[in-house]
């Protein structure tokens, strides 16, 4: 249903309704964070020289505890929720995360449930998370060079772990994987054929991300992104590729297949070819703040009124306004935003996913 820019909407669905923001776009996805800590320093995100052993993570009372996280994804699945995927920092260091995906998988009107993680400690959970009812699995690996994966992970070692936790997940029926692969000028760049080989012909989709400027930390430089189109343009000198359509509306990345039937990769380019017009993704922090957008400054406490006494009624109501008086569009914005005499403070990411 078509609604004009300015204007914000509910469309009835059955069983439910699905709010629209003030530029038309659905609140289909539902990013959920359940954990602030990792057990990696990844430059991009998490840069070490900042998040140092000293420095103060949430407390177990103040990140959200499973209900209250179940009760906020069934009021999202009322205003259109179809996607959930559940995130970190590193997710799998929340202790009985499986149980969770289990009450999450039983949540009715629910298309999809996934989870991103490391992949560290993959192997030892894959089986129980898919037992319990995740559908897919996202895999963060940078380089199979273990000196690049060292220096990509923060100084932590893990790459067997990775590649173990990846068979695990297929093991486990978990298919087909995702592996995303930020890429970075002059660090891991030079290592992405060598990544896109080692899965061609098996279950696994490689994504390249762009390097992105989210939080504040990480000293991000323009110079520094690899263009999703000059990456197609050295993988197509390998091995030729052809695109292919994308499965629903708002999906994030381009897709292509290998000419030769070896699979399938994409591409993740926020910073070249943003995608905000189509993005459905609300984020939920791990200490229960709603976020309208990765690179969103400020957000939605629902912890305090959980934790108050409200009703579903008054939880349906501040999601439904939060959403219905959303505008971002950071990425197309990206040159503006940052030339501002004061730059915008944006939420870390570890704090809400990627």
């Amino acid at each position: 249903m078509p609604v004009e820019s300015g204007e914000s909407t509910i469309v009835a669905l059955p069983g439910r309704e699905a709010v629209r923001d003030l530029l038309g776009r659905p609140m289909r996805d539902l990013r959920i964070s359940v954990m602030d800590r990792c057990n990696f320093r990844c430059p991009y995100c998490m840069p070490r020289e900042t998040f140092h052993d000293r420095y103060r993570f949430l407390r177990t009372s103040e990140r959200l505890d499973f209900e209250e996280i179940v009760r906020v994804a069934r009021i999202g699945t009322q205003l259109g929720v179809r996607k959930v995927r559940v995130t970190g920092g590193e997710p799998l260091l929340r202790s009985g995360i499986a149980e969770l995906i289990g009450e999450l998988s039983s949540l009715d009107d629910m298309d999809d449930l996934a989870l991103t993680t490391n992949g560290v400690l993959l192997a030892q959970h894959a089986a129980e998370l898919k037992g319990n009812g995740l559908r897919r699995v996202t895999v963060s690996l940078d380089s199979l060079d273990p000196d690049v994966f060292l220096r990509m992970s923060g100084g932590f070692g893990g790459l067997e772990q990775v590649q173990d936790g990846i068979e695990a997940a297929l093991d486990a029926g978990l298919e087909p994987v995702k592996v995303n692969a930020v890429v970075k000028r002059g660090v891991n760049d030079h290592t992405v054929l060598a990544l896109l080989e080692r899965f061609r012909g098996t279950p696994v989709h490689v994504r390249l991300i762009e390097y992105m400027d989210v939080g504040n930390r990480n000293a991000w430089r323009a110079d520094e992104v690899v263009t999703s189109a000059e990456l197609l343009g050295r993988i197509r000198e390998r091995w030729p590729v052809t695109a292919v359509p994308g499965r629903v509306r708002g999906e994030v990345a381009q897709r292509y297949r290998y000419d030769d039937g070896a699979g399938e990769l994409g591409f993740i380019s926020s910073v070249s070819a943003p995608f905000c017009g189509d993005c459905s993704r609300a984020r939920l922090s791990s200490e229960g703040v709603l976020y309208t957008c990765l690179f969103a400054t400020e957000g939605l406490d629902l912890r305090s009124p959980l934790r108050a006494g409200a009703t579903d009624e008054e939880l349906v109501a501040l999601m439904r306004g939060a959403w219905s008086r959303r505008s971002d569009r950071y990425s197309e914005m990206r040159d503006t935003e940052r030339a501002a005499t004061h730059p915008l403070r944006k939420v870390e990411m570890h704090y809400i996913g990627g």
